[in-house]
């Protein structure tokens, strides 16, 4: 006999964030998957995201990609050694610091990134509605409980 679930129940919560996870997993092991097949590593996949994705006007140096991709310093040079090796991207010396190291992707980086870029968005489109219903149910409960809570 299965329990009837209700939007303010606890329960209610858990399967919701339990189906928000399982679908985001999903999209993170397609993710890895297809950065594999193109012969990246994923970690090189988030790299050129991070590069090619940078805000018009922000010099993408060795620390920003460490924090949006949540490594340390050196792990991320080390990335950037081994994606720079592979010819993925290039780096310059800031001119108006010599110490700093800008990157850009090369042309092979950009080839791939477009690619998997292109397959990324269309995985979203398929896990868009699941993802959007569980985040909703979410937010829904999150509303009722703080309501609760200042009553």
């Amino acid at each position: 006999m299965q329990t009837q679930l209700f939007e303010g129940s606890p329960q209610f919560l858990l399967q919701n964030l339990a189906d928000f996870r399982f679908e985001l997993r999903k999209f993170l092991h397609f993710s890895e998957n297809a950065a594999l097949e193109a012969g990246l590593q994923p970690q090189q996949h988030q790299l050129l995201l991070q590069i090619a994705g940078a805000p018009a006007g922000t010099s993408v140096m060795i620390s920003y990609v460490a924090e949006r991709l949540g490594l340390r310093h050196n792990s991320a040079v080390e990335l950037v050694d081994r994606s720079e090796r592979e010819g993925l991207l290039t780096r310059t010396v800031d001119a108006n610091d010599k110490r700093r190291a800008i990157l850009r992707l090369t042309r092979k980086g950009n080839q791939i990134l477009r690619k998997l870029s292109g397959d990324h968005a269309r995985e979203l489109n398929d896990l868009a509605p699941r993802l959007a219903q569980a985040l909703k149910q979410i937010c829904k409960h999150s509303q009722s409980s703080s309501i609760a809570e200042a009553r």
